[in-house]
């Protein structure tokens, strides 16, 4: 993946840039050492590798704003980090950059339980937030898998999603307001704890910005009571174009299941050597689960098990107490890393129609001959949010380029159904270069236009989401005109 070159004006004058940001941080927040800033050098897309100039390590949003106004007066790139989970490269630094690291910045700051809001320091992680209100019976939904290491910052920079979303949506429904840093140290307000704000829909521009508008430091999110109960039910098929139909016909028969996660045969096998769930030996496995009282349990569970039925399943598990339900979730929930026990992969998140799912499985197959490499599905069928793992050996020549050039093709292929490159884990650098597959140049041009207006410079997060040679273009251009 091809990065642009430092910029050796921004190289030169290090030691200046080092004591102006230390001037305005405690000495622990600011780091320099080449060996200490390789913590820093990439996200969980580890593919890619790159130590920054410096890491700086903020406390508060003035913090922030004197962090960024320095690098704006010394035309140095910033890269926004929350916890490093991103999956597409979304904070991977370029050598002439400084890493902006929110984790230090995990306070709750507000909660009002009377309003269903929590106000957070963006640093604070996803499932903290819950932790924080739990005990008052309430949860913040949003559910990403990393949901016990991921921030904030970065669910609100891709828009992150989760197990639970088909139902409580993605961060951008649950997220109300936020406190932005522009790169000129300016700070804003936008949105706050109300529904929704007037005037032009910010809120909704930020939310999936991928850092590339400003540095988010507080967020106000919605939090909800916690349902009266919740039940999941398991159940096999003999192939995975089965299972997708069995999805298709849930979702058209009205009923709204609080998740719907799909599992083929490699992952199976993979989770129960791994975690021992006691999953069924079928080709692929469906774990749906509703919530609410128990009369409403019985009757969306009645209605999705008949729906099951006409499929002819292989098994049908319904879980009869807590113990149950959580083995049914284990597997899946070990899923990743049970993968990763097995081979180096990558993990994509292309989205498509949910009645699309049958055919989509089926060509993922037949491009995994070809590719000549295994691929593993695991994913949020509900909402056609795809997680392909393609395995591969990064030691062996040649594999890595011959995975980036499969998961091209599968994104691809998500598009061409109708569907996008991207559910949750954002464009990063993984799939910026496909954007010309999702958008006319008309719209690659809209989008560039709004980043001149909040980032004039192209200094905030360099070489993300849009194809390298459009921002690199627009960045020479804005460094002519200074």
């Amino acid at each position: 993946m091809q990065m642009p070159e430092p910029n050796p004006a921004i190289l030169a004058k290090k030691a200046r840039i080092v004591e102006r940001l230390r001037s305005v941080l405690p000495a622990d927040a600011v780091i320099e050492d080449e060996m200490e800033t390789r913590a820093y050098e990439c996200d969980a897309l580890t593919a890619y590798r790159c130590p920054p100039l410096a890491a700086v390590l903020p406390s508060s949003t003035e913090e922030v704003a004197a962090v960024l106004k320095i690098c704006h007066e010394e035309g140095v790139p910033v890269v926004p980090r929350g916890s490093g989970t991103s999956l597409a490269g979304g904070a991977l630094p370029t050598a002439d950059s400084v890493i902006l690291g929110v984790a230090r910045m995990n306070e709750v700051l507000e909660t009002d339980y009377a309003d269903r809001i929590i106000r957070v320091q963006t640093g604070r992680t996803n499932l903290s937030v819950t932790g924080a209100v739990e005990e008052e019976d309430f949860f913040y939904a949003p559910d990403p898998s990393s949901q016990l290491a991921c921030a904030i910052a970065g669910n609100i920079a891709m828009n992150s999603g989760g197990a639970h979303c088909l139902k409580y949506g993605v961060t951008t429904n649950n997220l109300l307001g936020v406190t932005l840093v522009q790169m000129d140290g300016t700070v804003v307000e936008i949105g706050g704890a109300h529904l929704d704000a007037g005037g032009l829909d910010l809120l909704g521009l930020i939310c999936g910005s991928e850092g590339q508008l400003g540095v988010v430091t507080e967020a106000t999110l919605r939090i909800l009571r916690k349902p009266e109960g919740a039940r999941p039910v398991l159940m096999g098929f003999d192939s995975n174009e089965v299972a997708g139909e069995c999805v298709s016909d849930i979702i058209k028969a009205g009923v709204l299941p609080v998740a719907i996660e799909f599992m083929d045969r490699p992952c199976i096998r993979a989770t129960e050597d791994f975690a021992k769930a006691g999953y069924p030996d079928c080709e692929a496995l469906l774990i749906v689960e509703v919530e609410g009282s128990a009369a409403e349990i019985d009757e969306q569970l009645g209605l999705i098990l008949q729906i099951a039925r006409r499929h002819n399943p292989v098994e049908l598990r319904e879980a009869q107490s807590a113990d149950e339900a959580a083995r049914i979730w284990l597997g899946r929930k070990s899923a990743f890393g049970a993968m990763g026990n097995i081979n180096d992969y990558m993990c994509l998140d292309g989205t498509i129609p949910v009645n699309e799912l049958p055919y989509v499985l089926r060509r993922i197959g037949e491009m995994s001959r070809e590719f000549g490499l295994d691929v593993a599905n695991v994913f949020h069928a509900g909402d056609g949010n795809m997680h392909p793992l393609i395995l591969f050996n990064a030691n062996e020549p040649g594999q890595l380029e011959t995975c980036e050039a499969f998961g091209a093709e599968i994104l691809k292929l998500c598009v061409e159904v109708g569907g996008c490159l991207t559910g949750e884990h954002g464009v990063g650098i993984e799939k910026r270069d496909l954007m010309v597959d999702q958008y006319e140049p008309v719209d690659l041009e809209t989008q560039m236009a709004v980043k001149d207006v909040f980032d004039p410079a192209w200094l905030l997060n360099p070489a993300k989401v849009f194809p390298l040679a459009a921002s690199e273009g627009r960045r020479n251009v804005a460094l002519a005109a200074e």
